[in-house]
């Protein structure tokens, strides 16, 4: 699994015009599923996610997590994370997991995060979606179940 985590403000996703998530102070996750996931990797990324120390305590230090700040998750199932650009310039995705396996996982993933305590709001699976993010510092951290990176 991979995520993209982005420390916002606030966020929202809209399919069709509509709101369908939107959260104050938190994370945004952008979450691909790769083939060879399973729940051990959807219960990483909950735990990651949920206790990842970058918002600022009292003295200013990136030390505290979702838990401390009472923040929230907006989840975003983005198969994409999962392009390989490295040969030439259109990007593959037979890493992706198909769509029945990654919904599985992503709706795990989310169930472990509730699990932790963290109020989840979430776009629409396979979905066309217009997210807006107002990214806080900026602060963006790349998850890798798998820690290739």
């Amino acid at each position: 699994m991979r995520a993209v985590v982005q420390r916002v403000k606030k966020s929202r996703v809209l399919v069709d015009n509509q709101v369908v998530g939107s959260i104050d102070a938190g994370f945004t996750v952008l979450l691909g599923v790769c083939q060879e996931d399973g729940s051990e990797d959807a219960r990483y990324m909950a735990r990651k996610i949920a206790n990842l120390r970058v918002f600022e305590d009292d003295q200013g230090k990136m030390n505290w997590s979702l838990k401390e700040i009472g923040g929230k998750v907006l989840a975003i199932s983005q198969f994409t994370l999962l392009g390989d650009a490295r040969k030439g310039n259109r990007p593959s995705f037979i890493e992706a997991a198909p769509p029945e396996l990654a919904n599985k996982l992503y709706r795990e993933c989310i169930t472990f995060l509730t699990g932790e305590g963290i109020p989840v709001e979430e776009g629409v699976f396979q979905a066309e979606m217009m997210v807006e993010i107002h990214n806080d510092g900026p602060v963006t951290i790349l998850i890798d179940s798998k820690k290739s990176f």
